[in-house]
């Protein structure tokens, strides 16, 4: 495989910036076992974005050649008090995490899943997060705690300030370790990301290769749980994103035709607009992702049933009015029940149902 068709995929949706392309060709050119992760805190249900999106998108890097691993980011759950700060719950939902990508269609066979909790056992870990925290602010570090999905006026406590300083202390553990050399994470990441780049120099280490994927919008767009980035574009993507704390705006990977139904029915989409437009969203990032094409069903007097072959086209008939967002949800309803099928399959019987059940039924906390 060469150069550019490796690059092709690594720029795939839901990639969306690459810091910085040239660092990135120059490691594609020198170097040939390169490795990329990316790092969940197990925090609940997964859905269309932490399950499928996720699993498109490191099937690209696995196909472009690149090694990946997944960090299961267990005590960073336990810092950000998810499950009530229960550990034996964040390390089932570690657990649930790893079956959902399989059952979602990740090459789970070519990724290798590493826990916080064996990582920071290390010595070394500690000696680098002292050394990381003695070269950044008190404000860098404040400035970052968006990464944990907090605002900075949030802090209250030590805990989420450790959060950043101990992500940035992983990129530098996770390449001495397992040879690191892509932080391939949300675009809600950035911060820690560029944080690791700053003081990769004054640790004198390699700067990370940063990427960061598109994060999917929640179906009630319209509405904004609030201002966690300086930058407009990236705090939009932030604010609006789908979240499994607020069941209404995601589309899990387990919810049935009638959820999926009544959750995309009611979702906002509004006529010929493309901005903040979460059906659109999961049309390009998912089922032009998984489809060719897509059959948008209508009546006879509509137009009849229209075969659409690429998002690009899908888009500008939308925006030109040429498709009615009632024709378009109910289009994206049929394909993401078939999506999604296999996969409510898989949570059905033995160590898949089992761990479900527990992060179903545990109180999930923000």
């Amino acid at each position: 495989m060469d150069l550019e068709e490796r690059l092709k995929l690594i720029k795939l949706p839901p990639t969306e910036e690459i810091v910085t392309e040239k660092e990135l060709i120059e490691l594609l050119q020198s170097k040939s076992d390169i490795v990329a992760y990316d790092g969940f805190e197990p925090s609940g249900l997964m859905h269309l974005g932490s399950g499928l999106m996720r699993a498109i998108k490191t099937n690209d890097f696995i196909d472009a050649k690149i090694r990946f691993i997944i960090y299961i980011a267990d005590w960073f759950a336990y810092l950000n008090n998810k499950f009530g700060g229960n550990m034996e719950l964040i390390k089932k939902a570690g657990e649930y995490f790893i079956e959902g990508w399989k059952a979602c269609g990740m090459k789970v066979d070519k990724v290798e899943f590493v826990w916080a909790s064996d990582l920071i056992k290390d010595p070394e870990y500690w000696e680098t997060f002292l050394k990381i925290s003695k070269s950044v602010t008190i404000n860098r570090v404040k400035r970052a705690v968006t990464i944990a999905g907090r605002e900075s006026m949030e802090v209250k406590n030590p805990s989420l300030l450790i959060y950043p300083l101990m992500q940035v202390t992983d990129v530098f553990m996770l390449n001495n370790k397992q040879g690191v050399d892509i932080c391939q994470l949300g675009m809600d990441q950035r911060k820690a990301n560029m944080l690791a780049r700053e003081v990769a120099e004054v640790l004198g280490r390699k700067k990370p290769v940063a990427i960061h994927h598109h994060l999917l919008l929640g179906l009630q767009a319209g509405e904004r749980m609030g201002k966690f980035d300086e930058d407009e574009e990236i705090n939009k993507q932030i604010s609006f994103k789908m979240s499994k704390s607020k069941p209404e705006t995601a589309i899990f990977i387990h919810d049935s035709y009638e959820d999926i139904k009544r959750k995309i029915l009611n979702a906002y989409c509004p006529p010929k607009q493309k901005d903040l437009n979460p059906i659109l969203e999961i049309c390009k990032y998912i089922i032009f992702r998984k489809f060719d094409r897509m059959m948008i069903k209508r009546e006879e007097k509509y137009g009849g049933n229209l075969e659409v072959l690429s998002y690009e086209e899908l888009e500008k008939l939308y925006l030109e009015g040429k498709i009615h967002p009632l024709d378009l949800k109910n289009a994206v309803i049929e394909y993401l029940n078939e999506i999604l099928e296999p996969i409510r399959n898989h949570f059905e019987k033995g160590k898949a149902y089992e761990l479900y059940q527990i992060v179903k039924n545990a109180k999930i906390t923000r």
